[in-house]
């Protein structure tokens, strides 16, 4: 599939100029086709066989397996979950935490990133610290101090408010220099390059499906490294996440898999995949050649506005605005979907690879 005929296929693009995939992607149909055939399929067809949760349980090794292959894992170290806020809020509950541990996360977060660790100091006792950064970009002489006697850092592998990609590695290897784990957001880049979290070397990656690869609300996913889910204290569990028993025999899987909780639905994971499938087929390599085209030729327009860096590291764009919440509701009424963010307080343009050069013109002729 060309970047032309994935265009074609979403319906939210067709009267809208929409540069807002860093929020969330505008699903292409047959990605959303893949999950609703899932829910068919298993309301008629598997019901009426009297297997909905074979099928079900059968759909989840599936789609473990699709979203380890798109990670660099292997499938016993992949959870799925609803989203990336879900995935961290399970893993940050899971710690068994001392009063008085340390948990850091930087400066960059979104909320999904800072909320479950200022919730475990609320309820556990355990001390939150903030690595303060430069315009998306880490100090690692402060991030040695900051994470000397932490127990957890949670960081962004691209950043949300600049756009900027971290060295995930190299932070990897500090802060395991001083044990402490890290557990990466990631949920900017699948869909946007190439992504190994083997290569990464972190303890935990959270990420979701509908951002960059475009697929629908409801499934999120989250790698583990083995060691790490073995120091796990899940507090809740269900029968999703024990291996055998269910009762006080019960034993939780070795895996990722001790975090998934009840009875879901696989269709949102099904979109996920076909998502996946699809962005494989355009191409990574395609997929960054655009962006990189296109956020060249938005930044070359703003000129001085432009608080994202001048280099092409992602399809996020971030520019100064006077009042950034009018300015967005402004160009919204002219059919052009962008955001404003707190931190800077400013006005954020995603570009992805169905966009077009008349996408970015259209923008800059507005502003």
């Amino acid at each position: 599939m060309d970047p032309e005929a994935l265009r074609a296929d979403i319906p939210a693009v067709a009267e809208t100029t929409y540069m807002n995939t860093g929020a969330s992607g505008p699903s292409p149909r047959h990605v959303v086709d893949a999950a609703t055939d899932f829910l068919e399929r298993h309301e008629y067809e598997a019901h009426a066989a009297g297997d909905p949760y074979q099928v079900a349980w059968d759909a989840f090794e599936t789609q473990r397996e699709r979203i380890a292959d798109f990670l660099g894992t292997d499938a016993p170290n992949v959870a799925l979950t609803q989203s990336t806020a879900d995935g961290l809020s399970r893993l940050a509950a899971s710690v068994d935490w001392d009063p008085g541990d340390v948990a850091v996360y930087t400066d960059l977060e979104h909320p999904a990133g800072i909320l479950p660790w200022e919730r475990a100091a609320d309820v556990v006792g355990i001390e939150t610290r903030v690595l303060e950064t430069e315009r998306g970009r880490v100090d690692f002489d402060a991030l040695k101090d900051a994470v000397a006697d932490a127990r957890v850092l949670c960081l962004s592998a691209l950043s949300w408010n600049y756009g900027t990609r971290i060295p995930i590695e190299r932070v990897v290897d500090v802060a395991h220099d001083h044990d402490t784990r890290v557990i990466v957001d990631a949920v900017q880049s699948p869909g946007q390059h190439p992504i190994d979290v083997e290569a990464w070397g972190a303890d935990a990656v959270a990420a979701a499906s509908h951002k960059w690869l475009l697929g629908v609300w409801g499934a999120g996913f989250l790698s583990l490294d083995p060691d790490f889910a073995d120091a796990l204290e899940p507090p809740r569990t269900s029968y999703r996440g024990v291996a055998e028993g269910s009762g006080a025999d019960y034993e939780l899987h070795a895996g990722a898999r001790q975090l998934e909780i009840g009875t879901v639905s696989p269709a949102p994971h099904a979109a996920a995949t076909t998502a996946m499938d699809t962005i494989t087929d355009v191409g990574l390599d395609t997929v960054q050649a655009r962006i990189e085209r296109l956020t060249d030729r938005l930044k070359a327009g703003l000129g001085d506005r432009l608080l994202s860096p001048r280099e092409y590291e992602s399809g996020l764009v971030t520019f100064a605005a006077d009042d950034p919440d009018a300015l967005v509701s402004r160009l919204g009424e002219a059919g052009i979907v962008v955001r404003s963010i707190p931190d800077p307080d400013a006005v954020r343009a995603s570009v992805h690879v169905f966009n077009t050069a008349e996408d970015v013109d259209r923008l800059l002729d507005a502003l």
